[in-house]
């Protein structure tokens, strides 16, 4: 249904709208850092403290939404339909598209980062010891199959394991399927429950800007610009690789599965610009979930598919991987005179394919893995603590990309279903209201 005629009313010039909103509260953030970033340490900490504050009330009023809504969607939309093949059929073309899709951004990755050569020329302090021994290790895949199904769904929410929820809504909603008529309640409480928190999911965008703003000046006042100086390169590279991968990977998925350019940048501008923002990809998926409704992604696909590639289908951690590894490889290089050949490359971006499955299950994710590569490889690890001083700003990228490329999965998978609603996506292209 087309929403009232008086909804779409231009809006007046000081109306902005939320993205407008967003990339204002980004600059200023940057501006505030960047001032931030001048001041001595003891005048530094009293913004720090409050900014923080504002930075972590957004994301926790982000978090405290994201299990009930992937709940909600995933029964709601699985049990929905009262097919339970379809379960399984978007499942494996999900986990297809993600093995594929993660693969060519580890060679995206490799290859340009040995054309760029970033890590050449700089030198390693190999004579200081870095203690790994508080970081989690990688899990095994093993682990990683296990760590999917949970002990119980409370700790799975107040955790906020978006994967182990998905895991335990997928199978209540087989369930609920199974029950008849006598499912039919839980059904309609999981529909109520989907609507009102995307109601809830709009009040808390409201608050947005300020978190965004918040986020980016306590990261640029922390870092200032001095970092770029010596890890300038690299940054450079990463960002580099990701816009090729971008550009030609997804521009390719996008020329093939046919999707539709004008309402999915429409619909994944906000997400996008959240995650950067605030390097969080929890904050984007909210925003996320409402807007590929939108744009015509069944309620059941986007339900799966965006909470699962959290851990299967993190397209720019994994590129993020290759370049950092490689990087390290290339500084160890100059410091030791050890040359690490290409076949070692392709050898540690085949472990790398495994381990950066299970990046989301672990804190400080990529970090632990990339150290878990180069201690595997017997390359420095003091490699990957020189990258720290500049993470924050790689972890921007790579967060956002993350979220797009998920975004971008599911509209492939409803498209590989026959389930995109092209009207829809055009509806929205035109006015942003389209209904979900």
């Amino acid at each position: 249904m087309s929403a009232p005629a008086e909804a779409h009313a231009p809006r007046k010039w000081y109306q902005l709208s939320l993205t407008q909103q967003i990339m204002l509260g980004l600059a200023l953030g940057v501006i505030l850092g960047w001032w931030l970033s001048a001041q001595a340490p003891e005048a530094k900490t009293g913004w720090n403290e409050w900014l923080g504050v504002v930075r972590d009330v957004f994301l926790h009023l982000i978090k405290v939404m994201i299990a009930p809504l992937i709940f909600a969607s995933v029964v709601q939309g699985f049990a929905g339909t009262g097919d339970m093949k379809k379960v399984g059929r978007i499942g494996w073309k999900a986990l297809l598209y993600f093995e594929i899709v993660t693969t060519f951004a580890l060679f995206v990755g490799l290859v340009f980062v040995n054309l760029v050569k970033p890590g050449a020329g700089v030198v390693l302090a190999t004579n200081v010891a870095q203690s790994t021994a508080s970081l989690a290790k990688p899990q095994t895949l093993g682990e990683i199959i296990l760590h999917m199904f949970p002990t119980s769904l409370m700790d799975a929410m107040a955790r906020n394991d978006v994967l182990q929820v998905v895991v335990f809504a997928v199978l209540f909603a087989l369930a609920v399927i199974a029950a008849g008529a006598a499912g039919k309640p839980v059904l309609d409480f999981c529909g109520s429950l989907t609507q009102v928190m995307f109601k809830f999911a709009g009040i808390i965008m409201k608050f947005a800007p300020f978190g965004v703003g918040a986020a980016i000046a306590v990261t640029v006042g922390a870092q200032g610009l001095g970092s770029l100086i010596t890890l300038g390169k690299l940054v450079l590279t990463l960002y580099g690789a990701l816009v090729i991968f971008v550009v030609f990977i997804f521009g390719a998925v996008i020329w093939i599965a046919k999707v539709p350019l004008k309402p999915f940048v429409k619909a994944v501008r906000e997400p996008f610009t959240l995650a950067f923002a605030t390097a969080n990809s929890e904050a984007a998926l909210p925003k996320a979930f409402e807007n590929m409704e939108k744009v015509g992604v069944p309620r059941g696909i986007v339900g799966f598919v965006l909470p699962a590639g959290y851990s299967f289908n993190l397209d720019g951690s994994t590129l993020h991987l290759a370049v950092a590894s490689v990087f390290v490889a290339q500084a160890a290089e100059t410091t030791t005179g050890i040359h690490f050949t290409v076949g070692d490359q392709i050898t540690m971006m085949l472990v790398l394919m495994l381990t950066s499955k299970g990046v989301a299950a672990v804190p400080r994710a990529s970090f632990v893995v990339l150290v878990a590569a180069l201690e595997s490889f017997k390359l420095p690890v003091a490699g990957a603590f020189l990258i720290l001083g500049v993470d924050a700003l790689l972890d921007m990228a790579r967060t956002s990309v993350n979220v797009l490329g998920n975004c971008l999965a599911s509209v492939v998978v409803a498209r590989w279903e026959g389930e995109f609603d092209d009207k829809k996506a055009a509806e929205f292209a035109a006015n942003g209201d389209a209904k979900p």
